[in-house]
């Protein structure tokens, strides 16, 4: 079986939404740069170890990340996820993990890359918003886009009510982007990542590239 290491820094809600996905894969890890996380007592609810490589005891960004980068090597997993884990990692560690690392991001990229995403929406006045799956490259939020899905953005809005619509979709599609990766049916081209096979969407502002 393909396994797969999740990486959080917080209270791990994409986290769950893979771990009770059922995905083709075993979960063989849940590793975040934060002892206080939430997101561990849940995986460890959930029967999957759980280890912890604290940035604030490195001296710098790239060690630290030569330790997670060895930390995630003892499972060698198939699939890393970025489920909300705040770290930008070096192009050292995304090269020993080429091709093998995606996150989700709260917004539709290439827009609003970075922090603070629905705040900067609002302000903006933005009528759609949304997230985004895509692999990981040394480019801060600019890796090849696997899926996204959108939300109308509402007159009443405020930041904690759009992103609590946008979580929503966060939590169907980076389960799904994970288990097209683990079944081998994501086609890499350059920047452009297409869909192997049919694919079916209840939600039409939902949707992949298809092969």
């Amino acid at each position: 079986m393909k396994r797969l290491v999740i990486l959080i820094s917080g209270r791990g809600s994409n986290m769950q939404a893979l771990l009770e996905a059922q995905l083709p894969a075993e979960a063989s890890a849940v590793i975040s740069n934060e002892p206080s996380a939430k997101g561990l007592e849940i995986a460890r609810s959930l029967g999957v170890p759980t280890r912890v490589v604290h940035h604030r005891d490195f001296a710098d960004r790239g060690a630290f990340d030569l330790a997670l980068m060895d930390a995630i090597d003892e499972y060698d997993p198939h699939l890393v996820i970025l489920a909300g884990f705040m770290r930008i990692l070096t192009p050292v560690f995304l090269a020993h993990f080429e091709g093998k690392v995606i996150n989700i991001h709260p917004s539709l990229l290439p827009a609003y890359q970075g922090v603070d995403t629905h705040r900067r929406a609002l302000q903006d006045g933005v009528k759609i918003h949304g997230c985004t799956v895509h692999f990981v490259t040394p480019d801060l939020d600019s890796g090849p886009i696997i899926v996204q899905a959108a939300v109308p953005v509402l007159p009443q809005d405020t930041e904690q009510t759009l992103a609590a619509r946008v979580l929503e979709q966060e939590h169907r599609v980076l389960p799904r982007a994970a288990g097209w990766f683990l079944d081998g049916r994501l086609r890499l081209t350059g920047n452009q990542v297409r869909l192997a096979g049919e694919c079916h969407y209840p939600d039409p502002i939902s949707s992949p590239l298809t092969a």
